[in-house]
């Protein structure tokens, strides 16, 4: 069978396979999912939230392409794309798809999704999906569903596959989700796009190291390398190479039994449910750090709070919480001079939400992280589960109350003790933004506006909320063009 490779003229020569029915890989299986079904599939209500989880991600998009680290990021790419140049029309789509997921994912602020054992951002997803749209006619309708597809595939995966607990990033379950979503876009039949989900998975292996402290800038580009290199290999398979179709069937040092893990998960039910369980953040900061920061700041308004008179902040949270942002498994996290190590620091961010009320860019930059009365006050946070025991895990989530209810609900105890002897506590199972308390449109596209007034006029900001809120009425490029506008 010949197939013929849009834009270049090219009839390439597929390798069909014979279908395998009930006995369909993993990888063969996803494929399957990822190209089934239209725009129609999706309900009204996943619909939405697709919306505003794009235009949540749209609103770190645009911030991020003013700040210093994503800049040299694109330095990077002008000087290998050997122009010097690095916008929409000169970069190859590897390196765009690196790009714009380096705009979303660098400001840490944006969606998660929460299993048991691992954690994800399913907007990492997002960047390659709009560099496969760029200038290829893609509607709003076929970018809602490659989404969907996306978000789905890496969500289930978190569940299914938490590969955290082993040593390996979330990232490495991204190269599976965006390969599909990003397939969908581009083309690929089932064959083509099997083989391509079994050399990402075979070949995209990130470890969580980028997230322990002291925390870099990795952190933020991780995903960004992984969607460089899916789109490089949905390219390799849209011209019929191959790839191991059998990723998590060999019994032997295969995916399985590297990640210590056993995928066999039945596609076909597959349903867009989780879609429902996707986070936004109020804060700019990691995940698990927001019930506690929404709890601080209501003790500060509440009490009108004069945080010298702080003597001590004891926080007990969640095992997740405590290992990632606490000082737990991931290291020491009160030792804090970079936005990197502080967005992942409870300590820090604890001290700074007292001290300014909220946790925004302005709370990241170098010159509030190193202020005295942030570094003082952190030294004064206590971080601790409500059990002791952390090991075995399984073990320590029986015992302890707030470890068993994660990930349904993200529970949080805050006490303060002030100088003259007062102590304030209040606890708390969830936040705003959560699944239970989703952020409304009205929340989201005040985020945007705050996020971004300095960089993009009125006119500019109400037409990218009027594009998404009516996706299905545009072509892609439509929303690119105003969200790639230069300043105001």
């Amino acid at each position: 069978m010949s197939n013929f490779m849009p834009d270049t003229g090219i009839f390439l020569v597929i390798q069909q396979k014979n279908p395998k029915g009930d006995g369909m890989t993993q990888t063969a299986q996803m494929a399957a999912f990822a190209l089934s079904g239209d725009y129609e599939r999706l309900s009204a209500g996943h619909v939405q939230k697709l919306k505003l989880h794009l235009l949540d991600s749209l609103a770190s998009f645009v911030w991020s392409r003013h700040q210093e680290l994503p800049k040299n990021v694109a330095r990077a790419l002008a000087f290998l794309n050997g122009n010097g140049n690095a916008n929409a029309t000169t970069l190859p789509l590897d390196h765009l798809a690196q790009l714009y997921t380096t705009y979303i994912r660098y400001p840490d602020f944006m969606d998660n999704f929460l299993a048991k054992e691992a954690t994800c951002h399913p907007s990492d997803n997002i960047g390659l999906l709009l560099a496969a749209s760029q200038g290829r006619s893609v509607s709003g309708k076929q970018f809602l569903m490659a989404m969907a597809v996306s978000y789905a595939i890496q969500c289930r995966l978190t569940q299914q596959l938490p590969v955290m607990i082993n040593g390996h990033d979330h990232t490495a379950l991204l190269a599976f989700s965006a390969t599909a979503g990003g397939g969908r876009l581009m083309g690929l039949d089932e064959v083509m796009l099997g083989n391509a989900l079994g050399i990402a998975g075979n070949n995209l292996n990130p470890f969580v190291t980028s997230r322990a402290s002291y925390t870099t800038q990795w952190k933020g580009l991780a995903s960004s390398l992984v969607n460089a290199s899916c789109m490089n290999i949905l390219s390799v398979a849209l011209t019929g190479i191959t790839g191991p179709d059998q990723l998590f069937e060999i019994p032997e040092k295969g995916y399985n039994a590297i990640s210590g893990l056993t995928l066999d998960y039945d596609w076909k039910k597959e349903d867009f449910s989780l879609l429902d369980r996707c986070i936004l953040k109020t804060y700019n900061a990691e995940v698990h750090t927001q019930v506690t920061l929404e709890i601080i700041c209501k003790l500060a308004s509440e009490h009108a709070l004069d945080p010298d008179q702080v003597s001590e902040i004891d926080i007990t949270i969640f095992l997740t919480a405590f290992h990632i942002v606490g000082g737990g498994e991931y290291g020491d996290r009160t030792a804090v001079y970079s936005k990197e190590q502080a967005d992942h620091s409870l300590p820090y961010l604890a001290a700074v939400a007292l001290l300014d009320k909220e946790v925004y860019p302005p709370q990241l930059t170098p010159d509030r992280i190193n202020s005295d009365d942030v570094q003082a006050l952190l030294k004064k946070v206590k971080v601790h589960t409500r059990f002791p025991l952390h090991r075995p895990t399984k073990l320590a989530g029986i015992l302890d109350p707030y470890t068993e209810a994660y990930p349904e609900w993200t529970k949080c105890k805050v006490e303060m003790s002030l100088t003259n002897g007062t102590k304030l506590q209040c606890e708390a199972a969830d936040f705003e933004g959560f699944f239970t308390r989703p952020l409304s449109a009205a929340a989201v596209q005040g985020k945007f506006e705050k996020l971004n007034h300095a960089y993009l006029n009125k006119m500019d900001i109400a037409a990218i909320f009027s594009m998404v809120n009516n996706l299905e009425d545009f072509y892609v490029d439509d929303l690119l063009q105003v969200v790639l506008r230069d300043g105001k």
